[in-house]
């Protein structure tokens, strides 16, 4: 056990920082700067700050610092890092947000090694600019990205039917990058984002209740690739897995084939119960890696998760933090329409956010209550160490 504990905010914030090709036309999204976070990053870090999030989820483009094959340009990423160092703020950085340099075949044998050869020149750069013990997230959502890259192609590498081929190849890759980062820093701490989900079934059928039981259980498949409870040869081990993220939205629950569950309806399962699950299942700490929703379901929704970690919490799960994300409204992946997710607006003409009120006063009520509980966990019980390594 430590006694310290891993993050600076039990509430955390997330910057939407996707950078995948779309289907329809293959364009490449960059949601760093279509939100104008990569000209704003010091604002937003310290207006997040000001509101009691100390502790954010950003991310690296991969497709930018590495335009030419193994020259590493990092001037997209320095003043992020530095902007983060000036406002006090400690980040977790995704390193692979569904992006990838346009010259690099990820069914390539080479993929996973290049990945690991990037994820090390950045944790090297990070090392050399901060002593902070440095928080990486090395492949976004494994599951969807195999799923809407590899069997519906929704996104890159826009396929059909090799969903759990890609999936094999994004976890050789994480599994690479966190050997990497570990060589050039130790300290390193990991943080996977994978989605939370229920399926169930409305037919009376056994073969349905079937068919909805192992798709439900499928969402464990990244982590048990991970920590090599299944496949082996890809490398997993139980020390990769770190800290075990779970991201949770109001649509992660729907009938086998069917329409999603409604929030309230006697077959959604309650969120702690998922929790309670994925932390029986490893035996790691969990992360509410994503959670979030659109327009006036802001605050309540955040109410219903803060709630549900709180009765997680009570059963002796040890859940480090819950990240609202996307904490910015973003421009949509597929139509640029305005998402009014975040408790941050987009910029004006000076480039000032104006805050949600009405998630801001949640996010205080909730703020409130976490620091009343986790002040009262004892040390010892706050935050495990890395598996394999604990006393």
């Amino acid at each position: 056990m430590q006694d310290e504990r891993l993050f600076h905010s039990f509430l955390m914030g997330g910057f939407e920082c996707s950078c995948h090709r779309r289907r329809a036309g293959g364009r490449r999204l960059d949601l760093i700067k279509s939100t104008m976070h990569d000209r704003l990053a010091e604002a937003d870090y310290r207006q997040l700050r000001e509101l009691g999030l100390h502790t954010v989820r950003d991310g690296l483009r991969w497709h930018l610092i590495e335009a030419s094959q193994g020259a590493y340009d990092w001037s997209s990423f320095l003043p992020m890092l530095r902007a983060a160092q000036r406002a006090e703020v400690q980040v977790i950085w995704d390193l692979c947000h569904y992006g990838w340099p346009d010259h690099l075949d990820i069914w390539s044998a080479a993929f996973p090694e290049r990945f690991a050869r990037f994820a090390a020149e950045a944790a090297r750069l990070v090392r050399e600019e901060t002593d902070a013990v440095p928080f990486y997230c090395p492949m976004n959502e494994i599951s969807f990205w195999a799923w809407a890259g590899g069997d519906v192609a929704r996104m890159n590498p826009g396929t059909r039917g090799r969903g759990g081929e890609l999936k094999r190849q994004l976890v050789r890759a994480a599994l690479a990058a966190v050997r990497a980062i570990r060589a050039v820093d130790p300290r390193a701490r990991f943080v996977y984002a994978e989605p939370s989900i229920h399926v169930t079934s409305a037919a009376l059928s056994g073969k349905a209740h079937a068919g909805a039981e192992a798709y439900r259980l499928a969402q464990f498949e990244a982590y048990d690739l991970l920590s090599g409870r299944i496949e082996p040869e890809l490398g997993g081990s139980p020390d990769c897995l770190d800290i075990i993220g779970a991201n949770f939205y109001p649509e992660n629950q729907w009938y086998y084939r069917g329409r999603t569950i409604p929030f309230g309806h006697h077959a959604y399962r309650p969120f702690h119960a998922m929790l309670a699950e994925l932390h029986a299942r490893y035996g790691r700490p969990v992360l509410v890696s994503e959670t979030g929703a659109e327009g006036s379901a802001r605050p309540s929704w955040l109410h219903y998760v803060c709630a549900e970690v709180r009765a997680a919490m009570a059963l002796d799960v040890p859940v480090l933090g819950i990240c609202f994300y996307p904490i910015l409204d973003y421009p949509g992946w597929d139509n640029n329409r305005h998402c009014d997710v975040g408790l941050l607006s987009k910029p004006d003409s000076l480039g000032r956010r104006i805050v949600c009120e009405p998630l801001r006063d949640e996010f205080e009520r909730q703020q409130m209550t976490f620091g009343t509980i986790t002040a009262a966990v004892p040390a010892d019980r706050r935050v495990l160490a890395l598996a394999g390594g604990d006393d």
